[in-house]
């Protein structure tokens, strides 16, 4: 068996960044990616907004994987594609990894495990619609499949159930390419993509947009012929009396991710019910040593350069890993923060460049920060909105206090 010091699971941003990172040391790394080629969800996107960041450039979803690929190219790093992770054992000497690959079953070790599997998109069968099983219900990332790697248009008249960013783009996307979007649907009475989508993917296009709303009942034999439409009450039950009928080809699904981690489920690695990705440190370490989790499989997020960032972090983690004793404590937050990463701190590591992320639980103006280390206050940032859809990013020094027992993260009105 190939024997390496770093193993990279997923050839997303968060995997490409990870291996780039990881390849600029003298260990051996071997990326492993399931698909022909690299690059993951970044190759059908071609839409641009990617970079801003990371390249301080406006570019596409492929022009951004095309970069990372190229920069890959220029490192150490073993790159198997077309690889399929089958099962993951830990051994005493790190972890044992079974694939299938072009040559057969294949098996290797390694020191040191970083998941980066991306995210998947929830499906009609997890949404409760009622009615039959008509072809022309799909999720947003397959049309979006369909139209930009295939070249077909999945539909003529739809309507879009969600307003996740998939879902807007992929309306705007539609609408040039001559099809009708007759409206996006969303349960909630607030938009759940980001405002530079809900501007130009709607508003630019004159799609409307129906807050409050859902998809009841689909309509069709072999093929989608209506859809029922409800208005929901504060509870998000459909209210009698308000469905309406739609006639459209094709119902597209823009209604969540879920980070995969069957992976991390195969060694028992503890997952966060909150943001059903893995407990990590500040070094995006998993509660089980020597494992690592980064990208859309740890905390599904709306910025690429973010998911980056967080495969670079974790790279850097695996590249100076010691065996050793653990300080961990919990990191809290208040009911406002819907959700926030990472969910502990390692005292025993590097404390001067932290990096959170956090999701406030609704929206609202004119809110405030607050860092509360050992029931003192030690930091605070006002921020004039916040809103589910729109993650925010804090880099701290946590180095320059006394961190002993716990540390909170509050989000308050501003006084």
């Amino acid at each position: 068996m190939e024997t390496f010091d770093i193993v990279i699971i997923g050839g997303g941003p968060a995997g490409l960044a990870a291996a780039i990172t990881a390849g600029k040391s003298n260990q051996s790394v071997l990326l492993i990616e399931r698909e022909a080629r690299l690059g993951g969800i970044l190759k059908q996107c071609i839409h641009d907004g990617f970079g801003l960041i990371r390249y301080q450039e406006k570019l596409s979803g492929p022009e951004y994987a095309a970069l990372e690929i190229e920069a890959l190219r220029n490192t150490s790093v073993k790159v198997k594609t077309l690889s399929f992770v089958t099962d993951i054992e830990q051994e005493e000497i790190g972890f044992s990894i079974t694939l299938v690959t072009r040559n057969g079953i294949e098996k290797l070790v390694t020191h040191e495990l970083i998941l980066a599997t991306g995210c998947r998109e929830r499906t009609a069968k997890q949404v409760a619609i009622h009615g039959t099983n008509p072809g022309g219900v799909l999720t947003a990332g397959s049309a979006q499949y369909y139209m930009n790697i295939l070249g077909q248009m999945p539909t003529r008249k739809c309507v879009i159930l969600g307003s996740g960013d998939i879902g807007l783009i992929m309306a705007r996307r539609i609408t040039l390419e001559g099809g009708t979007v007759i409206g996006v649907y969303e349960l909630k009475n607030q938009p759940s993509g980001l405002t530079r989508n809900l501007i130009q993917c709607l508003d630019d296009f004159n799609i409307p947009l129906y807050l409050s709303t859902t998809i009841t009942r689909v309509f069709g034999a072999d093929r989608l012929i209506a859809v029922e439409v409800s208005r929901v009450d504060e509870l998000m039950q459909p209210i009698k009396g308000s469905e309406q009928i739609i006639e459209c080809d094709a119902l597209i699904l823009s209604v969540g991710l879920i980070p995969e981690n069957e992976m991390a489920e195969m060694i028992d690695v503890p997952l966060n019910p909150e943001t059903k990705g893995p407990f990590v440190d500040q070094t995006f370490e998993t509660l089980l040593p020597h494992v690592y989790s980064c990208g859309n499989s740890l905390y599904v997020s709306d910025v690429a350069d973010f998911v980056s960032e967080t495969g670079e972090i974790a790279a850097r983690s695996a590249m100076d890993s010691k065996i050793g004793a653990r300080n961990l404590i919990e990191i809290i937050h208040n009911s406002t923060i819907a959700s926030s990463i990472p969910s502990h701190l390692d005292l025993n590591k590097p404390l001067n460049h932290v990096i959170i992320y956090f999701r406030s639980r609704e929206c609202k103006n004119k809110q405030v920060l607050s860092l509360i280390i050992d029931g003192r206050a030690v930091f605070s940032k006002k921020f004039k909105q916040v809103r589910p859809p729109e993650m925010e990013r804090l880099l701290l020094d946590l180095s320059k206090y006394e961190i002993s027992k716990s540390l909170e993260l509050r989000l308050e009105d501003e006084s």
